[in-house]
């Protein structure tokens, strides 16, 4: 799909606002921006959610690493990425910290600014939100970036909402192979088959692939089934497994661990 124009006039954030984007939560959230909207030095991304079960527009390699990591921690409630900035506080803040405001060159239209991901996350029995702007560690030496940053920091500042850059560094190189090892899995809709290997689980002994290719000739399942079926309940944590070391198809299976299957029941309610 060819990009659109990516200049902005008055008459384009109108349109935007009136479109929905920037407005929703979970499957009902439009991005302020998508991949079609803005050049990309990298790659991009559009990849269904695992919290939010829409499609998330993901403008580099760091926005989807890191929207793995998000689907995956247990407090996250909604991730909307591309968030807009209320321009008129923006362009206050800017105004009083002395730095100019992000504008269209070509049109002189203050832009929009965005956050990169505006979590909501459950803390306890309570419900809070966190900015979070992701970028490579070697971009934050240049000054133009540092003097955006500054803005979006004082905009969540008086918003009240917890703001922190994320870079590449901070992102463990184990665990998000891992989960992108199980991301498609997530959706794989087995659930006869899945019940099935839950009840045959605490049969199993020794090394986990030899368990999983002896359950595919049993039932009679194409070869890699059982696979597939395993690699689905990690991602769904039917079952769990030390996910900061590189998950081991050999793995002993006494290693791993079975929720009670009232638990797995509950799941699939």
């Amino acid at each position: 799909m060819p990009k659109r124009q990516t200049g902005w006039t008055e008459a384009k954030i109108s349109r935007y606002i009136k479109e929905g984007r920037g407005q929703g939560e979970l499957a009902l959230y439009k991005p302020w921006l998508t991949i079609q909207d803005v050049p990309s030095s990298g790659r991009v991304h559009r990849f269904i959610g695992w919290k939010t079960s829409r499609e998330h527009h993901l403008l580099s390699d760091l926005e989807f690493n890191y929207l793995c990591f998000c689907d995956w921690a247990d407090n996250v409630v909604d991730i909307r990425e591309q968030f807009p900035l209320d321009r008129e506080v923006t362009l206050q803040v800017a105004d009083d910290l002395g730095i100019k405001h992000p504008t269209d060159f070509k049109t002189n239209t203050p832009i929009v600014m965005t956050t990169d991901f505006f979590l909501t996350v459950r803390e306890g029995s309570s419900i809070v939100y966190n900015a979070r702007t992701l970028k490579l560690e070697k971009d934050l030496n240049d000054d133009r970036v540092i003097e955006k940053f500054e803005i979006e920091k004082c905009y969540w500042e008086r918003q009240g909402i917890d703001w922190a850059i994320v870079t590449d560094k901070e992102l463990p190189q184990t665990l998000l192979s891992n989960l992108k090892f199980l991301r498609d899995a997530y959706f794989d809709d087995e659930g006869e088959k899945i019940d099935l290997l839950m009840k045959e689980w605490s049969g199993f002994k020794g090394a986990l692939l030899e368990n999983l290719q002896t359950f595919d000739e049993k039932y009679n399942f194409e070869m890699g089934t059982a696979i597939s079926l395993y690699k689905h309940a990690l991602a769904k944590k039917l079952l769990k497994v030390g996910m900061n070391k590189k998950i081991d198809l050999k793995e002993n299976v006494g290693n791993i661990l079975l929720m009670s299957y009232s638990d797995v029941n509950k799941r699939w309610a």
